[in-house]
């Protein structure tokens, strides 16, 4: 059997092939083809439809969609051609591809959001769509109160908007910097400069420590197209951590669609795009941003661990040096904070305390409530390469500015107590810390480790049995518990900690463990 090159059944199999590899610009251009050639096929016309919309080749998604008639659209496709209408400004256009009829699960939980940007525009109650049953009941209700909130402040009436607001940012949960900002800009166009003042002072601590550039401009939802996005990029980001990304994939695609210079849209979808493992188009993604734009913090941070992810280590140093270059006088903790992070994953621990300390000085410069953050992470630096007086007196500091922080508590507390110094201040800050944060099986080996140095060692052997129930993988834990337990005596049961400790211990304390099971406990084999 010969085929010829545009025979329909060879490029269904490449096209599956593209799609096996990986290669999902080619898989989508495949499948367009072939949707061409079947012309009338609407379910391969919707695969490829969604095949190009996972690929992010936009155009090619749109032109197949238009030939799929309205009723026969999957939700990628119907929510891609809304987003592309309103891309253009065609809010008329967008509303034909959806009505009251169209089911949540085909797109019709955009429908309100449409019909109120339409009604404001005609001069009638935009607040109407977005108060009906179907919203109260739906997939919008989460969204509806900062939905009414951007229409409201896009009509510069601010003090109808207020109460929307507060409920808003009340339930926003980690969107809370991004849409406090929104409405702050939205509050200054509408001029209400005390209330958009109000909603600044709030965050402002958080702001100095993400480098938001606040007077920037572009941060208001103003447009049915950014209110359109914000939705589904709030969708999308509460499914990242669904087994199946392709819908939150394809609701982030529409949003990147809809409003393209929106960042927040691209951060979300680099990183769902790098969790299912495409790093290079993740990093495609951010590659546009301007250098500008108002949340550069954060597209830098997510530059940053995407290098890191695909071990691009040298990379990742770079960018944030050149980062830090490029900003000269400018730059802030958060950059210092960065380079500090590649250096650690390059196993430059001297470089990374140098680099976190710059950050800590920078970040109590400005008042910034995350210096105890850049103080511990340079002490677990100075620790790793001996520089143990270094790291004590960071921690020291760290904890006045954060008294009641269970890491710095057990952090210090342990490592005194591995040192055999201060044994009963070390015993009082391990047991602090376990207070705070009672469920932690770090915590606890921490103490029972503490006791079995001290003598108390039957306690300790409860305690240590605590800990390894809470965290039965954590090799330090069983190897603590083995040493108590042969110290008792209980040998049999010692040997059966080590090698549950020996199953997911690392190169160097796997010799050691291997070497207390060949020939039992002695000086040079006891746990740190």
């Amino acid at each position: 059997m010969s085929f010829t090159a545009n025979d329909p059944s060879l490029l269904y199999v490449r096209a599956r092939t593209a799609e096996a590899l990986g290669d999902t610009a080619r898989s989508a251009r495949l499948y367009a083809s072939l949707s061409t050639i079947n012309g009338n096929d609407w379910m391969l016309a919707r695969r490829a439809v969604s095949s190009a919309i996972d690929a992010g080749s936009f155009d090619l998604a749109v032109l197949t969609a238009r030939r799929i008639p309205a009723d026969q659209l999957a939700l990628d496709g119907r929510l891609l051609l809304i987003a592309d209408s309103l891309r253009r400004s065609q809010l008329g256009e967008a509303l034909t591809f959806v009505d009251d009829k169209t089911a949540e699960g085909d797109g019709g939980f955009v429908t309100p959001i449409l019909r109120a940007w339409s009604e404001a525009a005609a001069g009638r109650d935009g607040l109407a769509p977005l108060s009906t049953q179907a919203v109260s009941q739906g997939l919008l209700e989460p969204f509806a109160d900062e939905q009414r909130a951007f229409l409201l402040l896009s009509q510069r009436k601010a003090s109808q908007a207020k109460p929307y607001i507060e409920r808003a940012l009340a339930s926003s949960g980690g969107r809370e910097t991004r849409l406090r900002l929104a409405f702050a800009e939205g509050l200054r166009r509408a001029r209400d400069e005390a209330g958009a003042k109000a909603l600044l002072v709030e965050l402002a601590p958080e702001i100095r420590s993400k480098d938001v550039a606040l007077d920037s401009p572009g941060i208001a939802i103003s447009t049915p197209a950014e209110a359109v996005a914000e939705l589904l990029a709030g969708i999308g980001g509460a499914l990242t951590d669904n087994p199946d990304r392709s819908l939150p994939i394809s609701l982030l695609r529409a949003a990147h669609h809809a409003s393209p210079k929106s960042s927040e849209v691209a951060v979300l979808l680099a990183l769902l795009l790098n969790r299912d493992g495409r790093n290079a188009e993740a990093l495609a993604v951010l590659d546009p941003i301007d250098e500008r734009d108002p949340f550069i913090g954060d597209v830098r941070d997510a530059r940053l661990r995407l290098l890191l992810a695909a071990n691009r280590n040298a990379d990742a140093v770079a960018f944030a040096r050149s980062t830090i270059a490029s900003l000269g006088a400018r730059a802030r903790a958060n950059d210092f904070g960065r380079l500090g992070d590649a250096l650690r994953d390059a196993k430059d621990a001297a470089g990374a305390a140098d680099a976190y300390g710059k950050a800590a000085a920078l970040a109590g410069a400005a008042g910034q409530d995350n210096r105890w953050t850049y103080l511990m992470l340079r002490a677990d630096q100075l620790e790793s390469i001996g520089r143990w007086s270094e790291a004590k007196a960071d921690l020291r500091a760290a904890i006045q500015i954060q008294p009641d922080q269970p890491l710095l508590l057990n952090f210090l507390g342990y490592g005194q107590l591995e040192r055999g110094e201060n044994l009963e201040e070390a015993e009082a800050m391990i047991r602090r810390a376990l207070a705070l944060r009672p469920d932690d099986a770090s915590i606890t080996d921490s103490l029972g480790w503490a006791l079995f140095k001290r003598g108390r060692t039957d306690e300790a052997i409860e305690t240590l049995r605590k800990a390894a129930a809470a965290d039965p993988v954590q090799s330090e834990i069983h190897e603590h518990l083995g040493d108590a337990l042969y110290t008792k005596g209980r040998r049999l049961e010692a040997r059966y900690s080590w090698r549950a400790a020996l199953i997911t211990a690392e190169d160097q304390d796997a010799k050691r463990l291997q070497a207390k099971l060949d020939g039992g406990l002695s000086p040079e084999t006891a746990a740190r």
